[in-house]
């Protein structure tokens, strides 16, 4: 069974950054959308930032400009730096992979592997 398994969770303040990693088999990083979702309390999960590896990354609005997503080469894993972090940005962000057959789309259906999550904390 593929796994995807994320790390670099944690609490930071407001205006604070984080690198979320996520590992996967190295099949995944050039055949598959890989996304970033997060889901907060009391909130629908929606995709944060998505790795397309036929194109250019496809960011939230929440994110432009603070978050950015890529493939790490050297460690093999997918990440994602988040900068000047919100107290919005409180969630739980999963690594989600899914074939690339036309495109990469921010719908969750869309991605058949998923990591466990991994706690994201911002306080003011």
């Amino acid at each position: 069974q593929v796994q995807l398994v994320e790390s670099g969770g944690g609490s930071v303040q407001a205006g604070g950054s984080l690198r979320l990693s996520c590992t996967a088999p190295e099949y995944i990083y050039t055949g598959f959308c890989m996304a970033w979702f997060r889901q907060g309390p009391g909130k629908e999960r929606e995709a944060v930032a998505i790795n397309d590896p036929q194109g250019e990354p496809i960011y939230a609005d929440s994110g432009k400009g603070r978050f950015t997503i890529a493939i790490d080469n050297d460690r093999n894993e997918l990440f994602l730096q988040m900068t000047n972090l919100k107290v919005e940005d409180t969630a739980t962000y999963y690594c989600a992979a899914g074939f690339r057959a036309f495109g990469c789309e921010k719908l969750s259906g869309r991605y058949n592997l998923w990591g466990q999550g991994t706690q994201v904390t911002v306080s003011s």
